[in-house]
């Protein structure tokens, strides 16, 4: 069992796999796991195949069919902890849930924090129009678990500025804008602003989307993305000059209450 490298970046399928690789070893049969655990063959086959998440009482009837004290179980926590994403994506994840302030730029889609289940199915869908119905609404789980973050008794302070781009494309068809947009406007309170960088406004400062994450310490980490990857970066340099377009982005969006006009504008034109 490998508990620490080698994992695929999903972890549905890094439990599957785990799974395979324990039947092997033991010489047993898919069969005769479904037989010992309880639980019916499709939804084995689906665990197995990274199609369904397992539960915390399949998890426990791996270990003990397979003897592995507990391999199975703790899997299934860091699966959980990483919320099936991509390996890559995981520091994101934990920046987000230390910062004490997160500073946004998006110029594609709406950022995750303040998506809706309907937005960010159509997304996953297509991203991945492969995946079935169940990890589909896994990955939307997923997401929508994020929000915890703002939730919590001191959340952070999140600044989102959005491109205009990002309200008029058609994510889902115009009832999700529509729903997605009110959303945000609806979001927006003493721990969330949002602003909106128009077409208007001309060439942004920045061609990417990036994060900036202040830190309880008093430091502040970037984080970008490019095709499959994530990039963190705590260099001053680095740091210091992202600081700086995002002050450029900002200066250069609506202010605030213009913004919450502007989106509610959009999504009356989506509702009609």
């Amino acid at each position: 069992m490998r508990e620490s490298s080698g994992e695929p970046a999903n972890g549905l399928e890094w439990f599957g796999r785990e799974v395979e690789e324990a039947l092997r070893h033991k010489g047993a049969k898919a069969r005769d796991l479904v037989a010992y655990s309880g639980y019916k063959e499709p939804y084995v086959s689906k665990v197995r195949h990274g199609q369904a998440k397992p539960s915390p009482e399949f998890a426990r009837k791996c270990d003990a069919f397979f003897d592995t004290s507990g391999f199975f179980a703790r899997t299934l926590v860091r699966i959980s902890e990483r919320g099936g994403h991509p390996s890559w994506f995981i520091p994101f994840l934990k920046l987000e849930r230390e910062a004490t302030q997160i500073a946004q730029y998006s110029n594609s889609t709406v950022t995750g924090l303040l998506q809706t289940p309907a937005y960010a199915s159509a997304i996953f869908k297509s991203a991945f129009p492969r995946e079935s119905e169940e990890r589909t609404a896994a990955r939307i789980d997923d997401r929508m678990r994020r929000r915890e973050v703002m939730e919590r008794d001191t959340p952070p302070l999140l600044w989102a500025i959005l491109h205009e781009s990002t309200l008029r494309t058609v994510v889902g068809g115009r009832r999700v804008m529509a729903e997605q947009l009110h959303h945000i406007v609806n979001s927006v309170g003493p721990n969330i602003t949002v602003q909106v960088l128009p077409f208007v406004a001309g060439a942004p400062a920045s061609n990417l989307p990036f994060t900036l994450f202040a830190q309880e310490d008093g430091s502040t980490v970037l984080y970008s993305e490019t095709l499959g990857l994530g990039h963190v970066s705590d260099s001053r340099g680095d740091v210091t000059e992202s600081q700086a377009t995002y002050d450029r982005l900002r200066a250069a969006a609506l202010p605030c209450e213009k913004s919450q006009a502007f989106i509610t504008q959009v999504a009356e034109e989506y509702g009609r």
